[in-house]
């Protein structure tokens, strides 16, 4: 499948691939897909998990199907002529997903995708990370990483990889991070203040951190406010990709050191990372690496 995924670096556009489940429509960023394959049966896996429904072999790689109706609550079915398997890559694993049929491929731009408020999700449930009004329908942006994470939380991000740190120090270099999800902003806060980061500043996504950065150039405290930026790449209002741009395109920002943690580190991102710039890129289950690339920025920064 020709995913497209190499879009222009940080033009703040993503591409959606939108999807059907027991007739509602869904959505998932085409730069987490491998590839889109026809439903064939699966063979059972004993004591898995109730989400997967079965595995199968592909390219001698096993991959396990995880059945999205059945982790939406929504009614089971199989029909071999419509249903697919979206099989994904993020946080450095493949995933498979048995879906009711797929619809096409939209290209839209992070301003026109609304998050869910507290009505639709809550931190600990929420499985929607946007909504977004396709060809006059509201096709929901599914949170595949909490789904995925749920099942094998190894795959997700792991505070107490900073135990394996040794003793730290505390810090106060402001840092500011952009992450929409309410769950991994807390998980990643909790992170960073056990590792001795007692100055941070969380925000919900990049265009908000871009308005905090903008009032501290007006008012000539960016140098006292700002050590580092932290990013996640998906996010609504603004990317990621596209905050970075716009700092390192801005003559008094682009010295800031800004470190993309995300879940969609893989070889077509990182080089988008690296041709708009980053100081590092990690994944979102390389939470001890993503530590000590934060602690030589800073001490860098300090000497």
């Amino acid at each position: 499948m020709d995913t497209k995924i190499l879009l222009e670096s940080g033009t703040n556009e993503l591409e959606i691939l939108e999807f059907m489940v027991s007739g509602n429509y869904y959505g998932i960023n085409v730069a987490k897909i491998q590839e889109i394959l026809i439903y064939n049966p699966l063979t059972p896996i004993p004591n898995a998990h109730p989400f997967v429904e079965g595995a199968f072999t592909t390219r001698g790689e096993t991959i396990s199907i995880i059945n999205l109706a059945r982790c939406l609550g929504m009614e089971e079915r199989v029909d071999s002529k419509q249903d697919m398997f979206l099989i994904t890559n993020f946080n450095g694993l493949n995933a498979g997903f048995h879906v009711h049929g797929v619809v096409g491929i939209h290209r839209v731009n992070w301003s026109s995708i609304i998050k869910p408020d507290s009505m639709v999700n809550s931190a600990s449930s929420s499985v929607a990370t946007g909504i977004v009004n396709l060809d006059e329908k509201l096709v929901i942006l599914l949170d595949f990483e909490k789904i995925v994470a749920d099942i094998t939380p190894e795959v997700g991000i792991n505070v107490s990889d900073v135990d394996k740190l040794g003793k730290r120090q505390s810090c106060n270099a402001p840092i500011l991070y952009a992450e929409d999800s309410q769950l991994l902003s807390t998980m990643i806060f909790e992170g960073l203040s056990k590792a001795g980061y007692m100055n941070v500043i969380p925000y919900n996504n990049g265009l908000e951190l871009w308005e905090a950065l903008s009032h501290y150039k007006e008012n000539g405290t960016v140098e006292k406010n700002v050590k580092c930026v932290v990013t996640d790449i998906e996010m609504p209002q603004m990317d990621g990709h596209r905050l970075l741009r716009m700092m390192k395109e801005d003559p008094e920002l682009k010295h800031i050191p800004v470190i993309i943690f995300s879940s969609l580190i893989n070889e077509q991102m990182r080089k988008k990372g690296e041709r708009l710039g980053a100081s590092a890129q990690l994944s979102k289950n390389e939470f001890g690496a993503f530590i000590q690339h934060l602690d030589e920025i800073i001490l860098r920064d300090e000497v």
